[in-house]
């Protein structure tokens, strides 16, 4: 087949950037444990963090699971989860919602013991995962002491990853962080009547 000057020109440019980013890669050759914030008000934060999880498994690597606030639901990920039993260690620690509770004390029980758990499964040198979903939410509302959790995270074994989710991610926490995403918000069915669904939300 012939070669067009369109196809030409586009060959060139793939060769540079093909140079171009050969030469970046080969100035990134450091590896270790990232902190990990997933906030922000769009939808997707825990799920694209289970997907990180999902990896980690898929490399035969150990992970653990801390869900801060939920728990009154029957979710997805964690039937998923709990069938590598060998690699995973979850724990649904949550009692739901703030609004749902409507007992500060109780909460800030509920993330004390969650964040008890944390620490053990971060301090486990056989677990190089560690996803603490919807901790924003709890450093939020002020249920756990954020400067003793801010440098515990940062402070953590070398090689382990942490994952952090939830909306409104504290200043200290994103400046200390390795990586950060915020999800925005577009659009959202909840907000047509469409109620949260099974395989969707949970």
């Amino acid at each position: 087949m012939t070669e067009t000057p369109d196809d030409t020109r586009h060959s060139e440019k793939m060769r540079k950037v093909k140079e171009a980013r050969d030469r970046m890669m080969l100035e990134k050759n450091i590896e270790k444990g990232l902190l990990i914030v997933h906030t922000g008000k769009g939808k997707g934060k825990t799920t694209a963090a289970l997907g990180m999880v999902m990896r980690a498994i898929g490399h035969g690597q150990k992970v653990g699971v801390v869900q801060y606030v939920k728990g009154a639901w029957t979710s997805g990920e964690k039937a998923v989860l709990e069938a590598f039993p060998e690699q995973v260690r979850i724990e649904v620690l949550g009692e739901g919602f703030t609004w749902v509770t409507q007992d500060r004390a109780r909460d800030i029980a509920a993330a004390e013991r969650a964040w008890a758990v944390t620490k053990e499964m971060i301090l486990d040198p056989e677990i190089r995962m560690v996803l603490c979903d919807e901790l924003n939410i709890v450093l939020r509302n002020d249920y756990l002491p954020l400067d003793e959790v801010v440098a515990f995270l940062r402070d953590r074994p070398a090689d382990t990853h942490v994952i952090v989710t939830g909306r409104n991610a504290k200043p200290e926490l994103i400046e200390a962080a390795d990586l950060v995403t915020e999800m925005s918000l577009v659009k959202h069915p909840f907000r047509d009547g469409v109620k949260a669904q099974a395989g969707i939300e949970f």
